[in-house]
This record gives C-alpha cells, structure tokens and sequence, in this order.
C-alpha cells in the first residue's frame, strides 16, 4: 500500500475506492507489528480501530463523515482516552484505567479520527530522549542506536515509520517539537492556551500544550482546527475564536524573519546544523523576505528559569500519586506513612523523583523567593524580550536543536547535558508562543535535522501556512 503523507490523499483514494479504510488500518497495524522492536507503541487498539474503520468507512460513502475521515492516529500515554489505561509511562500509574476522555480526544473521535493506540514518551514527560520511560527507550527509525528524542518520543517515532498517519502528543519544553526535529517530521507546539488542558496529565501546568506531529502542514493545520477552541474544563483554554487554518494563506506576501545569531554561533552547534540553517536563510531571502540577524542575550538564562519553574510546578502536580487511590501501591507498605513513601519511591522513576526533590526545594522556606520568584521575574522578562523582536519581525527562527539525535546511553548519565538539548525549543514555553519544528535536511550519517520558526501568540494562521509556502514538504 501507498505510504501516505496527507490525509487529503488518504480521503480521495477512499472515495475513488482506491482503498478502503479497515485496509489501511490493516495496513498500520502490520507496520506496528512489523517495527515492535521500534518500541513506540505501548498498547495497540487493535478492536477498536478495526471497528470503528468499518463504521466510517460507511459515513464517508454516506457523505457524513467528519473532517478526520481516514486519519488513523495515535495518543502519547499521557492524554486520557476513556475506557483505555493511560499511565503517563510510568510505573505509578499501573493498572489505571480513564474514566473520561481529554477534550482534544473527544475533539478528535467527534470528527472520525481513528485512534489506533497510546505511544510511549518519558515518564510524566520528563526528558528529552524517551529513555526515562518506565517501559523502555524508543528507538529511532533512522538508526536503531539513536534516540528518538523527547518526550513525545514514540509519537515522533510512530509518524516516522508510518505506524501511524499521525499523533498527538504534548510540549512543555519542547517536547513535540525535538523529537519531531530528530525523527525528521512536523512538530506543532500552538500558543498557550490554544487547546484545552482538560484531560492532559499535568508535569507543568503553565507550561504544558498539546500539539500534533504530522508528515505534512495540511495535516497540522486540520488537527489544529479541529483540536482547539475554549473548554469549560480548563480556565486557561482561550476563548480566542479559532481561524480556519486549513484555508490560511501567505501566498505573495514578502515577510520579516529574525534569527538568533546565539543559536548559530554557539558552541555546541553541530556543523551540518548550522550548514543547513544558514541555506534555509538564503532560500529565504531567494524567495523576497527579509531575514535578519538579532541578539538574545537571555538564551543562557532559559534552561535555569525553565527547570526552577517546571520542577516547582511538577513538584506540586505529582504530589496526588501516592498509592493511596489509584495505580501503584508498595507491597513493602505497612502504615499510611510508608505506603506513601515507598510507593512514590518505587513507582517514580529516577528522573521524576530528581525533578520533584528539586522543585520542592525551590519551593522550600529560605528559597522561594531566591529561587522560584526569581525565575518568575526573570520569565516575564524573557516573554518582553520576545514580544519586542515579533514587533518588528513576523517569525523568528532557530535550530529546533543543537544536534541531530544522539546514541542511546550517550547523555544518560548526565542531566545537564540532557537537559541542555532543550536549549532552543523552551524559549518558546517560556513566552508561551506559537512554535513549529520543520524537517530540514538531514547530517553526514543521514539523521534528521530540525529547523523551527516561532510566532507572536495565536499567530498560528500565519505560522503555518507561511511553513508549508516554504516549500519544505
């Protein structure tokens, strides 16, 4: 069967009887099969999408299908999908069963996506290379020995090896958008607010966004669609009304683009990086817009404000999992204080339990106002700095990482060097802004490059269709 990239030639091959959607179902659960070893899928629906194929594939003939008619998608393991676990990829989750369905899920089932499974990531989305997975490490399509990034790595992953047409994962320091950059697909981070929350297991809650990952912008631009929009079970969801960014258009219009020259010029960066960027700015130009560089000087200060802040928040989120009503319970517990402690101690891994010690101490009298309130401040001011450059300028424009996806065990052993791989797509958290990582070329051993562009809040029109005008797909 064709490998399909638009889910636009997915519905027209349906309705010329090319195809039929229980067949390209078929066809996805073979691919997963096939590339188990890959590691991104934790559990396969397997029933459910067969049938719900065939009840679809009736409503299109029918002319009533919805608008995700053909997508056949999956869901990181840490959006709720009701009737179905959900366990964040982690071991304190176990057993755990949703009782209700994310807001972006119901969205998705109500326009006739098929969601075929839920995908593995790094426990409580906590890391940039899927290795902190409860359930083990994803494994790159490209090369078996690298990383597929993080967290949303076994969405990125599944996109990339065509077990999925697409997937829905989730960015809270760039989440979506690096591992999309190391596995050589699209990675859509929208504005802050841009999608309900409701039924997204938190790390931190003013950070946390969901966001797809696609093979193409068309099918970025419908999923966004469908996904976004106010929920009254999210207070932070925006009541902003939602474009139609299927139909956006930048055709014709000669635009202003910044790029950070920190993030070219740095150490660190790799040479085919930095290569690729500086003939994605030349085509720029080649094509009439303005690209030009400017200064951040505050590009050193975003890893420390976004781990004092994310920890903080984690530290407060996670403190509901404690073995006492649900998931994992230490078979060692004896009293309420015990079943507490070693089941927090046995069922976070060690990384969730670093970031949690650690947002716990800044948090801690003596250090509040040293630590988190600091970083408060010095976030607003970050968000100013960012505000100041979409004023002049419609995008600015980076790496989506300083290198192409590293051997597995490689940074393990070290969280700042971890954590530093972050470097370019927490800007965009931290501003809560709208942001894309775009396939661009790829290195000397054939891994995947990452090029992102961000925008102004709720710009995502623009982003978008000025991202599929480049020419990248």
């Amino acid at each position: 069967m064709e490998r399909y990239t638009h889910l636009q030639n997915i519905q027209s091959d349906i309705i010329s009887d090319k195809i039929s959607l229980p067949q390209l179902v078929e066809y996805y659960l073979k691919n997963i099969e096939d590339k188990k070893h890959l590691n991104a899928f934790l559990e396969v629906f397997t029933e459910d999408a067969k049938s719900a194929a065939i009840g679809i594939q009736q409503k299109i003939k029918e002319g009533k299908a919805g608008k995700l008619a053909g997508m056949v998608i999956g869901l990181k393991d840490n959006l709720c999908y009701k009737g179905h676990k959900v366990s964040a990829s982690s071991k304190i989750l176990e057993g755990f069963t949703s009782i209700y369905s994310a807001t972006a899920v119901e969205r998705l089932l109500a326009e006739d996506a098929i969601i075929i499974g839920r995908l593995n990531c790094d426990e409580f989305a906590m890391g940039a290379s899927n290795e902190n997975s409860a359930f083990g490490t994803v494994l790159n399509d490209a090369d078996n020995t690298k990383v597929s990034g993080g967290s949303s790595g076994g969405c990125a992953v599944a996109v990339q090896a065509d077990l999925c047409l697409a997937a829905l994962g989730s960015d809270t320091g760039g989440s979506v958008r690096q591992p999309a950059g190391f596995c050589g697909v699209y990675g859509l981070k929208p504005t802050y607010g841009r999608i309900s929350r409701w039924g997204l297991i938190a790390y931190a809650s003013s950070f946390d966004i969901i966001g797809p990952l696609t093979k193409s912008v068309d099918d970025a631009q419908i999923l966004l669609e469908v996904i976004s929009g106010a929920d009254e079970y999210d207070a932070t969801s925006s009541d902003k009304s939602v474009d139609a960014y299927s139909q956006a258009s930048v055709s014709g219009q000669k635009l202003k683009i910044a790029y950070i020259k920190e993030t070219i010029e740095m150490n660190g960066v790799q040479p085919e990086v930095k290569t690729n960027i500086e003939k994605s700015i030349q085509q720029l130009r080649a094509q009439g817009h303005t690209v030009e560089p400017v200064s951040f000087d505050m590009l050193d200060k975003l890893i420390p404000i976004y781990y004092t802040l994310t920890t903080a928040e984690a530290s407060s989120n996670l403190a509901r999992f404690a073995g006492m009503h649900y998931g994992f319970r230490s078979s060692n517990a004896h009293d309420f204080e015990s079943t507490i402690r070693k089941s927090r101690s046995e069922g976070f891994g060690p990384e969730v339990k670093r970031r949690i010690m650690l947002g716990t101490f800044v948090l801690s009298a003596g250090y509040y106002d040293a630590y988190y309130t600091k970083a408060q401040k010095v976030r607003n001011l970050v968000k100013q700095k960012t505000d100041e450059i979409f004023s002049q300028y419609d995008f600015i424009m980076s790496p989506t990482s300083p290198t192409t996806a590293f051997k597995i065990g490689e940074k393990s052993d070290d969280p700042l060097a971890m954590y530093l791989a972050d470097i370019f797509t927490v800007h965009a958290n931290i501003a809560g802004c709208a942001a894309i990582s775009i396939p661009n070329g790829v290195d000397n051993n054939k891994m995947p490059i990452g090029l992102q562009f961000m925008a102004k809040s709720f710009d995502e029109s623009r982003l978008l269709a000025f991202v599929k005008n480049f020419g990248s797909e």
